[in-house]
């Protein structure tokens, strides 16, 4: 039976993968002699899934990874937490089809689904623990601020790193053998999405690692979970939320309870807050007042139309449907966009934040930034490289990546932390598809 399985997982890599005889689930382990051996043929039914996008918790760090266009991988920033990865390097020359991050180390999925780690051994970065298992059929990966899960293609779950922080799941690993679609953390704690709708949780209990408080809740229909350093919200194929976790960053909505009861489409996170937008283009925010958890002072302005939601530690930007960007949280950093207001009016089709800043991608190519010059909201050094051809910008904690339409990428912010990538800028000249940032380094992937 294993051998079956792994003949569909080469056929289609990076889907997840059912095998069914008649309507009778079938998994690695069984033997074939279960199997009718009077038949002159056995009929089995492959089922191919793709897993589900991850929601990625609020860990920024302080390095970069950027995936070039032959699936190679660059980084840069702190050398200690992922900037430097010539540990694994020739790991890293071809095949990364997927870099994820938490606050001090990266994992990378290449296209034979097995996972390449590297950073702080104790976060993450070290994976040998857990090396068997991540050798193929690895999906997705997510992580915590000092762990990480991955989603392998027959619905099991591995887990590794920081033992409290999630790294550990084996209080629960009897419902994590099988049909999980989607793993999303938060700072503490992981929450897991099986294919019938429920959810599993582990890590630091009051982070939302125990979610016996609303177990109830939890038994079906759940469609999404996003995560941010203290609690969870999932979202239900009713358009309603649960929330879980410390109270006061997020796990108790009950002051907009009666606005999640339907009509949810999205939640996002930063620090401490949540922001859920709502089917009508609404906006419903809860957790820390400070944090963006309190949007009455531009409630008006998120009555409609509102397609999009980022966050920075300590604040929200909102894009609307007509381009224009509303935000609000902690004024100095990066909720107060005065200063570039008139740029922000229209036109703007992506928002990412750093620790205490954003850059806005305009759909002329064009970057604004605002917030903390320090954290990336100054990019006048590289004003003249920002007027035209930016597709995507990451941040990690203290900077930026911006990827150009001809695969070159432009830094700014703390030059430590990644804001200078004139180490590797031979490397990045061409060919990145894809940039992911940790708290303090960055990685690029080449499509060559």
């Amino acid at each position: 039976m294993l051998e079956l399985f792994r003949i569909a997982r080469r056929s289609k890599p990076r889907l997840q993968i059912k095998l069914l005889h008649g309507s009778s689930k079938l998994n690695p382990q069984m033997s074939l002699d279960f199997l009718d051996q009077n038949l002159g043929c056995v009929s089995l039914t492959v089922c191919f899934s793709k897993v589900a996008k991850k929601q990625q918790p609020f860990s920024l760090g302080t390095a970069f990874a950027a995936i070039k266009d032959d699936g190679s991988v660059v980084t840069w920033g702190n050398a200690e937490l992922g900037g430097n990865s010539s540990s694994v390097a020739d790991k890293l020359q071809e095949g990364v089809v997927q870099v994820d991050a938490n606050k001090n180390a990266f994992a990378a999925v290449k296209d034979d689904g097995s996972v390449v780690t590297w950073g702080k051994a104790d976060c993450g970065g070290d994976s040998s623990s857990v090396e068997g298992k991540l050798q193929e059929g690895v999906v997705q990966v997510a992580g915590s601020h000092f762990a990480f899960a991955a989603v392998k293609d027959d619905g099991s779950v591995v887990t590794w790193g920081s033992a409290a922080s999630g790294g550990d799941s084996s209080s629960v690993a009897d419902k994590l053998q099988e049909g999980v679609v989607q793993v999303a953390g938060n700072g503490q704690a992981f929450t897991a999405i099986k294919d019938d709708g429920s959810v599993v949780t582990w890590g630091l209990t009051d982070f939302g690692g125990d979610s016996s408080s609303v177990e109830e809740k939890l038994q079906e229909g759940v469609v999404q979970v996003a995560g941010n350093s203290y609690a969870f919200a999932a979202v239900k194929d009713d358009g309603s939320v649960v929330t879980w976790g410390i109270s006061y960053g997020g796990g108790d909505s009950s002051s907009v309870a009666d606005k999640l009861q339907e009509g949810v489409v999205q939640v996002a996170a930063n620090d401490g807050a949540f922001a859920a937008v709502k089917e009508d283009g609404s906006v419903v925010t809860w957790g820390n007042a400070h944090y963006g958890g309190d949007s009455s002072s531009v409630a008006d302005q998120l009555q409609e139309g509102v397609v999009q939601v980022a966050g920075n530690e300590c604040a929200f930007a909102a894009i609307k449907d007509d381009g224009s960007v509303v935000t609000w949280g902690n004024a100095e950093l990066g909720s107060n966009s005065s200063s570039v207001a008139d740029k922000l009016q229209e036109g703007v089709v992506q928002v990412a934040g750093s620790g205490h800043a954003f850059a806005a991608v305009k759909k002329d190519g064009s970057v604004v930034t605002w917030g903390g010059a320090d954290h990336g909201g100054d990019s006048s050094s590289v004003a003249d490289k920002l007027q035209e051809g930016i597709v995507q910008v990451a941040g990690n904690y203290f900077a930026f990546a911006a990827v150009r339409d001809d695969g070159s990428v432009v830094t700014w912010g703390n030059a430590h932390y990644g804001g200078d990538s004139s180490s590797v800028a031979d490397k990045l000249q061409g060919g990145v598809v894809e940039i992911a940032g940790n708290s303090h380094a960055f990685a690029a992937a080449k499509e060559d």
